[in-house]
């Protein structure tokens, strides 16, 4: 008698719709990083300082966080499909059209509309994949999902600086803007993948009821902690992705190589963290353990950074240790959020706590930049991890569903 090993296969349509997303995710984080290999080029080219060249990353970060809960609200009402491939299409022509902007002041409107494009992945992604995916799979397809994502950040730096480098900056926008269409358009072909029938809210009793509109959704205390939660995480997200590398230098010994390379690993050790926790958020109901475990382990490592002196190889195998910490949390925090989100409301729910995303990723250079302006370094790490800590009380928080 033989005994079947092999877990059951996926089916064809779940398979279709992650790849359909992930492709999606991929791109905007292939376009988010594109601008900045770029600067040394463009400040010679338009007279514009790094000052004003950073201007235009803000703009795109602001219109992007505010833009994020006006596409919860739309995905809810017009569909998570046409949101994403709308929002897809206009910032990849946003971002090829950067590479023919005449003069500076061009490059801020543009901004401003590439970042409300990028405004919808994380509501519309995470929604098609909630409606779409079984739950008993619905960690990894969200794993699945940070992955892709973190491929094209780590894409687009080597990409965006080696056709600049070798045809200039203007066609190395255009190319990766106008590949971003390219792939839009063949989403477009294929949103069969995407498409999500309209869900019903339901009473206790099985009648229907009316789903919650924004100002209902805004005012549930589980989506305010979970938006505190993604702020929270996002401040240390940005301290170490931005600021360790000089920070490293500055107050660790660590040569300009391994500080750059503590950043790459501290990737890998997040996207490695990532595909186990979605496997184990998949495993177990109890993800509010998950995400505080991964929390508390990822703040310690970080404080731990900042205190012990040791040769700066030891501070980044901590660092590693930070980035896998978190990645293990970001599956199962993502199937609270969705726990928390009530029918009809999805698109609501992540546009409203992945804003706290964007806002986090705006005050953290912030924060970071003054404690290297005072020579704190090692202060950065101990600002990594205080958040970290924080946010083990929100991931407790979190894991109550809203009353019915």
């Amino acid at each position: 008698m033989s005994i079947q090993m092999r877990a059951a296969p996926w089916p064809a349509q779940e398979v279709s719709t992650i790849g359909a997303v992930g492709v999606a995710h991929f791109c905007s984080h292939l376009l988010q990083l594109a601008l900045a290999p770029l600067f040394l080029m463009m400040r010679a080219d338009l007279g514009a300082s790094f000052f004003a060249l950073g201007v235009v990353l803000s703009v795109f970060y602001l219109c992007s966080g505010v833009g994020q809960v006006i596409a919860g609200i739309l995905v809810d009402r017009f569909g998570a499909d046409r949101l994403l491939l709308s929002g897809l299409l206009l910032q990849g022509a946003a971002t090829a059209a950067m590479g023919l902007a005449p003069h500076y002041a061009v490059l801020l409107p543009l901004a401003a509309l590439a970042g409300l494009g990028n405004a919808v992945y994380h509501p519309a992604d995470l929604s098609i994949l909630s409606h779409r995916v079984a739950p008993q799979r619905l960690g990894r397809a969200f794993a699945a999902h940070v992955i892709a994502g973190s491929i094209g950040f780590a894409l687009s730096p080597i990409v965006s600086a080696a056709i600049g480098t070798a045809y200039g900056w203007r066609v190395s926008l255009l190319a990766m803007g106008g590949g971003v269409v390219v792939l839009g358009l063949i989403l477009l072909a294929s949103r069969g993948a995407l498409k999500v029938a309209p869900v019903a809210a339901h009473r206790a009793d099985g009648t229907a009821m009316k789903a919650p509109g924004f100002l209902q959704v805004l005012a549930m205390p589980v989506v305010l902690t979970a938006f505190v939660y993604f702020l929270l995480t996002a401040l240390t997200l940005s301290g170490i992705q931005s600021f360790s590398i000089v920070a490293l230098q500055e107050g660790f010994g660590a040569t300009v190589a391994l500080a750059t390379l503590a950043v790459a690993l501290f990737q890998a050790g997040n996207t490695t963290g990532v595909a186990i926790g979605g496997h184990l958020a998949d495993r177990t109901t109890r993800h509010h353990v998950v995400a505080m475990t991964g929390l508390v382990a990822g703040a310690a490592f970080a404080m731990l950074a900042a205190v012990l002196t040791v040769p700066p190889v030891a501070t980044v195998g901590l660092i590693i240790l930070v980035g896998a910490s978190m990645g293990l949390t970001t599956p199962s925090r993502d199937v609270l959020v969705r726990a928390a989100a009530p029918a009809g409301a999805t698109g609501k729910v992540f546009g409203v706590v992945y804003s706290g995303y964007d806002i986090g990723s705006l005050v953290g250079p912030l924060m970071f930049g003054l404690m290297l302006d005072h020579h704190l370094p090692r202060l950065v790490f101990v600002g990594s991890a205080i958040p970290l800590a924080l946010a083990v009380f929100t991931a407790f928080a979190v894991r109550r569903r809203p009353a019915e």
